[in-house]
């Protein structure tokens, strides 16, 4: 009787759940139609390198950063890792790209999820991009630490040891751990390295990330 009662339970939050999902992704229409609308307009290079994910990349300013490489900047500001799998098939599969470069994680913690379900939600990613183009090279950024996030650094830094274990399951994958590019000696957070809200990078923080990341490009 008490495990019907759960089921019944379970059912009756589902439509909640579902519609909780579909108010989170809905407000990412705008950002994902003006990426479709560049993508369409001037198509992706074979060689294009995606970088996709949330406000990390979006505000990565490839062209400054990254002197002529064929490059898209696909990310998101605000998205989850189950938002980046939600849009795939939108900004992402129809290009078939050969690397992807992907920051997610962050949000998915403030926003109460698990190291492991981050995890899981990677995962997922991995296996939607992988089902039809299984050798795209997928370069994964470690969830970065910050000032205004510090209380959830035990989760992030969790959820980054489950990733790079995934990561070493599969020769099309690289973790990169970028969290101590912007620690000090004393494990204080480098403030130059960070806009003033003290969870973005600053221009400094992109050029350091960048120049971590340029190896695996070429």
């Amino acid at each position: 009787m008490l495990t019907l009662l759960r089921f019944s339970f379970c059912l009756l939050l589902l439509p909640s759940l579902q519609d909780a999902d579909t108010k989170r992704v809905e407000k990412y229409e705008k950002d994902i139609v003006s990426i479709e609308k560049r993508l369409k307009e001037k198509a992706p290079s074979a060689d294009a390198v995606f970088f996709t994910g949330s406000s990390t990349i979006r505000r990565w300013n490839l062209a400054e950063n990254f002197p002529g490489l064929p490059y898209e900047n696909c990310g998101f500001g605000g998205s989850q890792t189950r938002d980046v799998v939600h849009f795939a098939p939108r900004i992402l599969l129809p290009y078939k790209p050969k690397t992807i470069v992907f920051y997610s994680g962050d949000n998915d913690i403030n926003a109460k999820r698990t190291p492991e379900q981050v995890a899981e939600d990677f995962m997922a990613f991995v296996k939607f991009i992988h089902k039809d183009n299984p050798k795209t090279k997928i370069i994964l950024l470690g969830i970065k630490h910050s000032a205004s996030r510090d209380k959830q650094k035990a989760d992030q830094i969790k959820a980054n040891k489950i990733l790079e274990g995934f990561c070493k399951t599969n020769p099309q994958l690289v973790f990169v751990d970028i969290a101590p590019l912007f620690l000090d000696s004393l494990g204080q957070y480098k403030a130059d390295h960070f806009a003033d809200d003290k969870l973005h990078l600053s221009p400094k923080g992109y050029e350091v990330l960048s120049e971590k990341i340029k190896p695996l490009l070429k």
